[in-house]
């Protein structure tokens, strides 16, 4: 048996345990608030220095390359040291590289590097400091959560995503309105700082009032025990077509909307907020249904009802949305395509805690980092097909990536850990 799969904390300590999961969707919240805030500055913060869209394009880059990089060790150390000192770690030190970002202009201090070089290697920074969140999330799930509830709290985690980067445009926005960038990007420091303080005032690494806990992960990452793992790498395999797909909306759909369906701007603004809002709506109640599913049907089919039925409905809605007429009726397509991809997002958190055992932390990690490849050819492989065979055709090729991702699952078996030992 999964020996991650039999711990249960007791019914007693329900609020803590809730209180931990308010912080982690808190901490998720202000993360993607930051890394969408250079985004919203960014055509500000180019004008100011006279930095082109091509050098503000390479801002935006050294985020995510900082961000793919420091994934796996970030799982790692979540393992190694705890996931509380790293969750910690992580909220303090990207509140200070957002915080540097408003140096540029204080005096005395701006030009002692070049605009553009600090800028990327804040960015970069900024990247490598927040890779270590979610896999740590991982690890936290599993230390306080029974089966059950695994993955409804990574929905939750994932809609915290989903609010921040909703709420990112309107705020950042008006905070630069009215006090200019620089504050903007000091008020998210400081709004991180408070939620990390609280966040060491009131977590630890295990419950205090668990019945057992699951064993700690060994010193040393048995990496050969866990490449071996066939489940973990189906499920790594299948969120990188999911990871794919979902960033197609994320960097594409926005313009296919507007310079293909010639959708007008302020059709495009609700449509933006639907996207974000289908996503905080679906990522919980996704994971909800996968809980409830593992209860009734047992875990090992109960995991795999979500992602199948989820990802199937997502290259639907895509297929038969952009074959209508009004714009509109592709808009709101599309958002319910997103919606359903990202129900998936709770069971995929809960598979690699599952399949990763008791190295959840490293095996999220991993997975996570199949997503963000994923994530980095969309952008790419996107306009490229659609340049050759048109923008339905970039977009067929989505559905057909995240059909093969639906179909990986009827092959994983989140019953199966990967038993790492310790040397």
């Amino acid at each position: 048996m999964n020996s991650a799969a039999t711990y249960r904390p007791v019914l007693s300590g329900h609020r803590k345990s809730s209180e931990v999961v308010l912080l982690l969707v808190l901490l998720s919240l202000m993360s993607y608030f930051q890394r969408t805030s250079m985004s919203i500055a960014g055509p500000a913060i180019g004008k100011q220095f006279s930095l082109s869209e091509t050098q503000m394009g390479a801002v935006y880059s050294a985020f995510v390359l900082g961000y793919a990089l420091c994934m796996i060790p970030g799982g790692w150390l979540a393992d190694r040291f705890g996931p509380s000192r790293v969750i910690a770690a992580v909220a303090l030190s990207t509140a200070v590289f957002t915080a540097l970002i408003a140096t540029l202009v204080v005096p005395g201090l701006a030009g002692i590097a070049p605009v553009l070089s600090a800028l990327i290697a804040v960015r970069f920074l900024l990247g490598c400091g927040t890779a270590p969140l979610y896999p740590a999330s991982a690890r936290m799930n599993a230390n306080w959560m029974p089966v059950e509830r695994r993955a409804w709290v990574q929905g939750w985690i994932a809609a915290g995503a989903g609010i921040g980067g909703a709420l990112s445009p309107l705020l950042f926005t008006w905070v630069i309105a009215k006090l200019g960038w620089p504050s903007a990007f000091l008020a998210t420091a400081v709004g991180t700082i408070i939620i990390a303080l609280l966040w060491i005032a009131r977590t630890r690494d295990h419950p205090p009032f668990s019945a057992n806990r699951p064993p700690p992960a060994p010193e040393r990452v048995d990496w050969k025990t866990l490449l071996a793992n066939r489940h973990l790498m189906l499920v790594t395999l299948s969120y990188v077509g999911t990871g794919y797909f979902e960033y197609i909306f994320f960097y594409w759909v926005f313009y296919y909307l507007g310079e293909i369906r010639h959708v007008g701007a302020s059709q495009s603004a609700i449509f933006t907020t639907a996207l974000f809002a289908a996503w905080a709506i679906m990522a919980p109640l996704g994971g909800r249904i996968s809980d409830a599913l593992v209860k009734r049907s047992g875990q090992k089919v109960g995991r795999r009802l979500v992602p199948i039925v989820g990802l199937t409905a997502s290259a639907a809605f895509v297929f038969v949305g952009i074959n209508l007429s009004s714009a509109s009726a592709t808009g709101v397509m599309l958002a319910l395509a997103l919606g359903l991809a990202a129900a998936t997002d709770g069971p995929y958190w809960a598979a690699a805690i599952e399949v990763g055992a008791p190295q959840s932390g490293a095996a999220g990690g991993m997975m996570n980092t199949g997503g963000n490849v994923g994530g980095f050819l969309a952008p790419i492989l996107t306009p490229w097909l659609a340049a050759r065979f048109g923008w339905s055709a970039g977009l067929y090729f989505g559905c057909a990536v995240v059909l093969a991702a639906a179909m990986m699952w009827f092959w994983i078996d989140t019953t199966s850990s990967s038993r790492v030992t310790a040397d």
